[in-house]
């Protein structure tokens, strides 16, 4: 990933908000992605992995909020602990693969996933 840590996050011992960096130098020119998750992303095939999650996990949110469950309720009806809904609630996909997120998706009904190919 195209992130470094900011020096109070590694000086510190509990987990920081990562942010990302971007170094430019004199006389560089700024470079355009076509989605924040290309300008994340070191590959194609991660670029991806990182839209398929955000999609996924902003699904779940939603059923969530439209169940009008808590995290305690939705967590116990998923069957994942209450820091983990609230992880995915206020969108830490980093620690989420997308089969975990399949896997809370199905605990709510049908999962339909729908993957668009771009051509270069």
């Amino acid at each position: 990933m195209k992130t470094l840590l900011s020096q109070k996050a590694k000086a510190t011992k509990k987990a920081a908000p990562v942010k990302a960096v971007v170094k430019v130098k004199p006389g560089d020119r700024r470079q355009r992605f076509a989605s924040v998750f290309d300008a994340l992303a070191d590959t194609p095939q991660e670029s991806a992995n990182l839209r398929a999650r955000a999609q996924l996990a902003h699904q779940i949110n939603d059923a969530i909020k439209e169940k009008g469950w808590t995290q305690a309720a939705a967590a116990e009806h998923c069957g994942v602990t209450q820091p983990r809904i609230n992880d995915l609630i206020n969108g830490r996909i980093s620690r989420f693969s997308l089969d975990a997120l399949v896997n809370v998706a199905s605990t709510m009904g049908d999962v339909r996933v729908e993957l668009e190919l771009a051509h270069a």
